[in-house]
């Protein structure tokens, strides 16, 4: 990274948190074992993938799974919160998440057609925009880029456990705003809601829910943006009304049922996929739109989602 890209990121995010960001990417690049929430990162096991994808081609189910890996879905999830500011009554938010884009091509080439069928208020991006946890990012810029001309503005973005901090300069770029710790305002007939959202709190740890609800009033309506959901404790003790988050994909292969294997995270089941609710908290995993590891699901569409917050 040149010094001038270097700048212009420390302008953006703030000097202390880029070099530190910047830092932990240098130092546990690819890292296996350790670093993060959960001890294990099968994300960065080269032996992991290669002994899941022999085993499929094995029992002749490889190339099925690569077809499902390509089906994504659109799914309807319909919030009702008595605390939503009456204007906000129908507002529509539309969640991508899980990209891994470069990776992913076939769920990008059918997402973008999906997009061209769907009205919402706003747009939210909840992480995981690469394939690979480092390396070159130019590819998957290009991808979202081509993605973003299909999506309507406002659109919001937050970074996830395979995501730089480098590629903040080029989404915003693009039109994407993006919340590293950081929240924004949305007016609706002389109201407000807030929409917060963190640097990733998986691998990084690089997440400051603090910070970024810092200039939330306390009473009012707000959604914070996480690529993982392990952080649904301090969310709802920050007073937060609504989480959308992904980083699980649902378990991406699972038993019939929809049943797990892994969910790769400190998370209760409960809360790997779907609607939840912590106390007073709504929350939202989203199985993400692209594949991680092994390009295959089984018994997880990919989706995109579509929350309708409705007012109790």
């Amino acid at each position: 990274m040149d010094s001038d890209e270097l700048h212009c990121l420390e302008q953006r995010v703030g000097r202390l948190h880029a070099r530190q960001r910047l830092g932990v990417e240098k130092e546990h690049e690819s890292q296996v074992f350790g670093q993060g929430l959960n001890f294990f990162h099968i994300e960065n096991s080269t032996l992991s993938r290669l002994a899941i994808e022999y085993a499929l081609k094995m029992t002749g189910l490889f190339w099925r799974g690569r077809k499902n890996a390509e089906r994504v879905e659109v799914r309807h999830n319909h919030v009702r919160i008595r605390d939503l500011p009456g204007t906000f009554d129908g507002f529509s938010i539309l969640q991508l998440s899980d990209l891994h884009c470069d990776v992913s091509e076939p769920a990008m080439q059918r997402t973008g057609e999906l997009l061209a069928t769907l009205t919402y208020d706003v747009c939210v991006l909840t992480g995981d925009f690469l394939g690979q946890t480092s390396g070159p990012f130019k590819r998957a810029l290009a991808i979202i880029a081509d993605l973003r001309a299909g999506i309507a503005d406002p659109i919001y973005g937050v970074l996830g456990n395979h995501d730089s901090i480098r590629m903040v300069p080029d989404l915003e770029r693009m039109g994407i705003r993006m919340l590293v710790n950081e929240s924004d305002t949305i007016e609706r007939g002389g109201q407000k809601i807030f929409i917060a959202g963190i640097d990733d709190a998986h691998f990084y740890r690089a997440d400051n829910i603090e910070k970024a609800t810092a200039l939330i009033p306390l009473e009012a309506f707000s959604v914070l943006l996480s690529h993982t959901p392990e952080i649904y404790r301090q969310a709802a003790r920050a007073g937060v009304n609504l989480l959308l988050s992904g980083h699980t994909h649902g378990g991406q292969i699972c038993l019939p049922g929809g049943v797990p294997i892994t969910l790769d995270s400190a998370l209760p089941r409960r809360l790997g996929a779907g609607p939840w609710k912590h106390r007073e908290m709504e929350g939202y995993t989203s199985v993400g739109v692209g594949s991680s590891v092994v390009p295959v699901r089984f018994n997880c569409p990919p989706e995109i989602t579509l929350h309708h917050l409705e007012k109790l």
